[in-house]
């Protein structure tokens, strides 16, 4: 796992520089199927991920958000998860919210994640059993235990929502593109908690999640159920990550709304 996560961390660093220098060069942006923004970057930055990681293990799966999917993936003992950039709405308003996450899956779970957020010059990492770090130091979830007056990374208009059975206490919101690297945030405690309850991708969650775990927080779905990786469908239901201390008061006010389960 260790030789893993320096490969991974080498290939995440060369590729949010590839990141950088394509922004300021200028951007191609166009929209997917589904309406999404694309660049020239996301598919730059996949190209040279799929061809650094697989030509020094050929025998692992890949999953990637610009790759399309091949099932045989589902057969691989290990394989890579892969946002080339996650959170390219930031990345094309010149905003520094975007990273670079690359995760090694194995057994349905991350077992090496990196969150290089480029642009601020963080680079979180984790092997399982290993800690979490940012940077190369040792990082630690925050000790808030009450949401009154947490620092919560999601929508303010969501929490302000009238159909809450039980009202939110007042907490201060802020916002970060990347999914992968709100997780980390939270894993190094520059914030409490992170929620999102829409529907997000393995290839969103994997390094983040095995970040925020071996720092000592706590990832999930809103009812609490533990992420599973490499499933025929990569969608994933929600996130909550948080604190260990808030983690179940989010739970408490989440695991009664009904949300359509990803495959």
């Amino acid at each position: 796992m260790s030789d893993d996560l320096g490969l991974i961390r080498q290939a995440a660093i060369e590729a949010g520089s590839m990141a950088m220098d394509l922004r300021k060069a200028g951007l191609k942006i166009w929209s997917k199927s589904g309406g999404s923004p694309v660049t020239n970057a996301d598919i730059a930055v996949d190209t040279l991920l799929k061809e650094r990681l697989l030509a020094a293990r050929p025998d692992y799966g890949w999953l990637s958000e610009e790759t399309a999917d091949d099932p045989a993936r589902l057969g691989k003992t290990r394989l890579f998860v892969v946002d080339p950039i996650d959170g390219t709405a930031a990345y094309i308003k010149d905003l520094p919210w975007f990273s670079v996450a690359i995760a090694v899956v194995e057994a349905g779970r991350p077992i090496s994640g990196i969150v290089h957020a480029p642009a601020v010059d963080e680079t979180y990492s984790a092997a399982r059993g290993g800690g979490a770090r940012l940077n190369g130091s040792l990082i630690t979830p925050s000790q808030t235990e009450a949401l009154q007056d947490s620092a919560m990374l999601g929508d303010a208009k969501m929490f302000a929502h009238p159909a809450w059975r039980q009202p939110w206490p007042a907490m201060r919101f802020a916002t970060r593109n990347s999914i992968a690297y709100r997780m980390a945030l939270v894993a190094a405690g520059a914030f409490d908690a992170a929620l999102a309850l829409s529907a997000k991708n393995d290839w969103d969650l994997a390094a983040g999640d095995l970040i925020a775990a071996e720092a000592g927080a706590m990832t999930t779905d809103h009812t609490g159920a533990q992420f599973v990786y490499n499933r025929p469908s990569p969608l994933q239901t929600s996130m909550i990550c948080a604190t260990p201390a808030l983690h179940p008061l989010i739970l408490a006010r989440t695991q009664a709304i009904e949300l359509n389960r990803a495959g």
